[in-house]
């Protein structure tokens, strides 16, 4: 924790005596923070940086000088693949360094505080991708640091994700009002900011969890105030055979996040009969063009080969996305200041 005395000096620097405020810049936290309009332009233009790359041809020279000479450093305390690769690659199209420091590369946590590592990072970097245990560390790095965090995952909120699954669904079904998602699987980061994003793309979300799991009190006020406004079905159920009834996107995620693997002979047995079958699915009676999502790794006690490797399933294609969103929110949080609009 961070002493009250540093606090009150917090945003302040010294120069030969003069005193220089910097002006607090935005930072993605999660989902519940944007509107309507901000999630789906992220998404939007998450899609736009996909057909340009895909197409071959190069982009304009300017694109890749916006960041040029800059450096976006990745804060990580957990391992990860598509983030970090993303990450990087999302750096190098803007014409950044990425730099990843892992939790064994620098000093936080031995000799140096929270507040000193972000004030000395934030004074040096554009930005900073943090994948961390704790909210808490996103909340305090965000009340420190003079560049944008963006949360790249912690033990809340997951809100890259959220939007290479947005993109994902848009490019398989186009309009997205009026599908039905399912996730049927734990309550954790993942459907917290995927039940929102859903929400305010028009998309009903059906969750279900084994009896005794409850969902984040705020991301079920917040979904509940959502659906209302827009006319949508939001649920949070304890049947997975329910909630796939007439879904069109089904998602799942790990049983077992990191740090829990001590707990996984009591997840199996409480999990039992939630795993993505095929059968599940048409017990369930879903939509005829369902899909399948993951957002990996992936585990073969949450879904069969039958349903990962089919042609329903969308997980690599999600996987790509998290390129696509990483750009998407590094133009629009470093780029243009978080100006998600522009």
């Amino acid at each position: 924790m961070i002493s009250p005395t540093v606090k009150s000096i917090v945003g302040k620097r010294y120069y030969s005596g003069s005193k220089m405020t910097i002006a607090k810049p935005r930072h993605l936290i999660n989902t519940i923070q944007l509107s309507n309009q901000e999630f789906g332009s992220l998404v939007d233009k998450a899609a736009a940086f996909k057909k340009q790359v895909r197409s071959g041809n190069p982009a304009p020279l300017e694109e890749h000088k916006k960041l040029l000479g800059k450096v976006v450093t990745m804060l990580f305390s957990k391992r990860s693949t598509r983030t970090r690769v993303s990450t990087e690659g999302a750096a190098a199209y803007f014409g950044a360094s990425p730099m990843f420091l892992g939790k064994d590369d620098i000093q936080l946590g031995v000799n140096e505080t929270l507040y000193d590592t972000v004030k000395v990072l934030s004074s040096m970097t554009a930005c900073i991708f943090a994948r961390v245990n704790k909210h808490q560390e996103i909340t305090d790095l965000c009340e420190h640091s003079n560049v944008p965090i963006i949360n790249s995952l912690c033990d809340r909120f997951h809100p890259l994700q959220a939007i290479a699954d947005l993109l994902t669904i848009k490019e398989a079904f186009g309009a997205r009002k009026g599908l039905k998602l399912a996730w049927v699987g734990d309550s954790n980061n993942v459907i917290n900011d995927l039940a929102i994003a859903s929400l305010r793309s028009g998309i009903s979300v059906s969750i279900s969890v084994p009896s005794g799991i409850s969902l984040d009190s705020e991301v079920e006020t917040v979904a509940k105030k959502l659906a209302q406004e827009q006319g949508l079905s939001f649920e949070f159920i304890h049947d997975p055979v329910v909630a796939v009834k007439d879904a069109n996107i089904i998602v799942t995620d790990t049983w077992i996040s990191m740090g829990q693997e001590d707990e996984k002979q009591k997840k199996m047995k409480q999990f039992d009969g939630f795993r993505i079958t095929k059968e599940l699915i048409s017990k369930g009676g879903a939509a005829d063009d369902w899909k399948f999502m993951h957002c990996l790794p992936r585990h073969p006690e949450e879904v069969e080969d039958a349903v990962f490797y089919s042609e329903n399933s969308l997980v690599f294609e999600e996987a790509e996305n998290r390129l696509y969103a990483a750009m998407a929110v590094i133009d629009s949080f470093v780029v243009n200041k978080g100006d998600l609009l522009q």
